[in-house]
């Protein structure tokens, strides 16, 4: 993501509203005090349990190619220590994420990182800026990291120059990474993980990818243990700045097997490429509006190629994701039916943890839309995990409340009140402002039939 893209799965959000009737959420007075934001407690990922060769393939189509499809002649990386400073305004939970990230990249990926005050020479700048400076720079991105600049006012200067083009880089020696400070903290959060990552290696994503943020279908938030795995053996002794692809195709297996040992043993799975027909697809479905024809059409055409090329993996399954998010408004038990589809395709409870807890969200919403507490209930308490373990705040409080109105159906107002209390604290994190939480409220109890 060398700039996210606003591409918004609205995975984590419920049904839309489907009665203009007052709900308890526009109660004005019922409303619940929010109380002090949840913070989750950083720690490392586990080593992806996958075959070290087909982390190879990977790691070269990672550092070798860019999104759009251009070929990178060399491997590029900071040679030697890295200083990280911040500029413009920050907030004060991006000083706290970012404290927590840099800790894991030293630990977990063995990077020598550190930050130092503004003023001090930085090999990487990162500057908190409004979201839309960033937007008039490059509309369609979230946040994004450029080369051989230090502002955004420096970028703007020089961004038709050669300097400035992932395309014409051949040695990493200064950077900038352009992050929003008024979003959520969790969407502020979420920018820091990727584009840092990006920022010391890899600069490709992959849809291919099921346990990783280097993949643009946006499903994990924070950096894995695959991620780190790739960023370790991108700063492994036996690489340097200007290998070719072939000298780091004949280096990389030792390296991974060195690193991951259990990978070793893993038989090699690897999945097929994607075709950028497919990727098209899903990013005019991911693009589109969530209403009117033009996302229905795009997520079929997706579902549809990923049909035909026989996939059964996580494509397949995200591919029927946005086929039932694009019928959700107009048919709930179509929109039910895509979304079961999906779970199908998803059969690992780790490696396709995360994409199941989205649509288990979409499930439990459209089963309570249609009356059906109980089976909502059962889809909230796994994935409820999973936003946990994979630090998605947003997600965790959206199934809170899911779970909550559930709760509410089956006669159960104490548990139910109870549990959207503890929402409320995770939601001030993933959601941000006071008018989304309460936004996100008035959905979720509206949802009732």
């Amino acid at each position: 993501m060398l700039g996210s893209l606003c591409l918004a799965l609205a995975a984590c959000d419920p049904a839309p509203r489907t009665i203009d009737t007052p709900s308890r959420g526009d109660a004005s007075g019922s409303v619940t005090p929010l109380p002090r934001m949840n913070h989750f407690d950083s720690k490392p990922a586990p080593l992806p349990d996958r075959s070290n060769a087909d982390m190879a393939r990977d790691f070269l189509d990672l550092h070798f190619a860019l999104e759009g499809g251009s070929r990178l002649p060399v491997l590029t990386r900071f040679e030697g220590p890295i200083n990280v400073t911040v500029t413009g305004q920050p907030t004060a939970t991006l000083n706290r994420d970012l404290q927590a990230l840099l800790t894991r990249l030293r630990r977990e990926a063995g990077i020598p990182l550190r930050q130092v005050s503004a003023g001090t020479p930085a090999q990487i700048t990162i500057e908190a800026v409004t979201r839309a400076q960033i937007q008039r720079t490059l509309p369609q991105a979230a946040c994004f990291v450029v080369p051989n600049v230090s502002s955004l006012d420096e970028y703007r200067r020089k961004r038709n120059q050669l300097s400035t083009s992932w395309a014409d880089l051949r040695r990493r020696e200064r950077l900038a990474i352009f992050v929003p400070n008024d979003v959520s903290p969790q969407e502020l959060r979420d920018c820091l993980h990727e584009e840092l990552a990006q920022a010391l290696g890899p600069l490709n994503d992959l849809y291919r990818l099921p346990d990783s943020v280097f993949n643009d279908d946006n499903v994990h938030t924070v950096l894995t243990g695959f991620d780190m795995l790739m960023l370790r053996a991108t700063y492994a002794p036996d690489l340097r700045t200007g290998m070719t692809r072939e000298q780091v195709a004949a280096r990389i297996p030792a390296i991974l097997n060195r690193l991951n040992p259990r990978g070793e043993r893993r038989a090699s799975d690897p999945l097929p490429s994607t075709p950028r027909r497919w990727s098209a697809a899903v990013e005019a479905a991911l693009g589109s509006s969530n209403s009117g024809l033009a996302p229905q059409v795009a997520a079929a055409r997706a579902a549809a190629i990923a049909r035909d090329l026989g996939w059964v993996d996580h494509r397949r399954a995200f591919s029927h994701f946005l086929v039932g998010r694009a019928k959700q408004p107009a048919d709930r038990r179509l929109a039910l039916a895509h979304f079961q589809t999906a779970e199908n395709y998803l059969p690992s409870p780790t490696l396709h943890a995360p994409l199941r807890a989205l649509v288990a969200t979409r499930i439990a919403a459209l089963h309570l839309s249609l009356g059906e507490p109980a089976q909502a209930l059962a889809k909230t308490g796994p994935a409820m995990e999973t936003a946990r373990a994979t630090e998605n705040a947003a997600l965790l409080a959206t199934l809170m409340l899911l779970r909550a109105e559930a709760l509410d159906q089956m006669s159960r107002p104490t548990e139910a009140n109870a549990l959207r209390r503890e929402s409320l604290g995770w939601a001030r994190y993933g959601l941000g402002p006071d008018w989304a939480i309460r936004a996100r409220e008035r959905d979720i109890a509206a949802l009732s039939p």
